[in-house]
């Protein structure tokens, strides 16, 4: 079903690379209000430590945020030194299309890691991606995306009492 991602982990740190391996991702398309930065926009030196290590691994990464704030976009694509795309209006599946003509890489090897149901996985679904659900950096949201949290969150328990011990 569109709504459901492939895997659920509680951030991005929990996706190791023996993980991607086993499901032979070689990519990653990140989002990143609320995966890797906060509402405050703090990056906490776990993800930079981890993206660091996948790349180190030969992971190809790259950032599509919906966010309309270039500069912020930029600034953590500038610390985490890796390419971006930015107001990707997802679940559009444009950008995604965009990002793996880029990666050279086809949409079942690459994983798109996100917080939000609506625009991550239905979009990354849509093109036949592996999907990966995070929980929020921080329960701090933007107001278009607070209203939408209690049904992720209906969805989120259902995956997690259906995936019991598979990761």
């Amino acid at each position: 079903m569109i709504l459901y991602p492939k895997v659920y982990f509680k951030n991005v740190r929990e996706i190791t690379i023996e993980f991607l391996n086993k499901n032979s991702i070689k990519a990653l398309i990140l989002d990143v209000d609320n995966t890797l930065i906060d509402y405050y926009k703090n990056l906490p030196q776990e993800n930079i430590t981890w993206v660091n290590n996948l790349k180190n691994n030969g992971i190809k990464l790259y950032i599509l945020s919906n966010s309309n704030k270039k500069e912020k976009v930029k600034n953590v694509s500038k610390k985490l030194d890796i390419p971006y795309e930015y107001f990707a209006k997802k679940p559009f599946k444009k950008g995604f299309l965009k990002v793996q003509k880029i990666l050279k890489v086809e949409p079942q090897n690459i994983g798109v890691v996100g917080d939000q149901i609506f625009t991550d996985i239905i979009g990354g679904n849509r093109c036949k991606m592996y999907t990966i659900l995070v929980d929020p950096v921080n329960m701090k949201d933007f107001w278009f995306t607070a209203w939408k949290r209690p049904i992720e969150n209906k969805i989120k328990s259902k995956i997690i009492n259906n995936n019991k011990g598979e990761n």
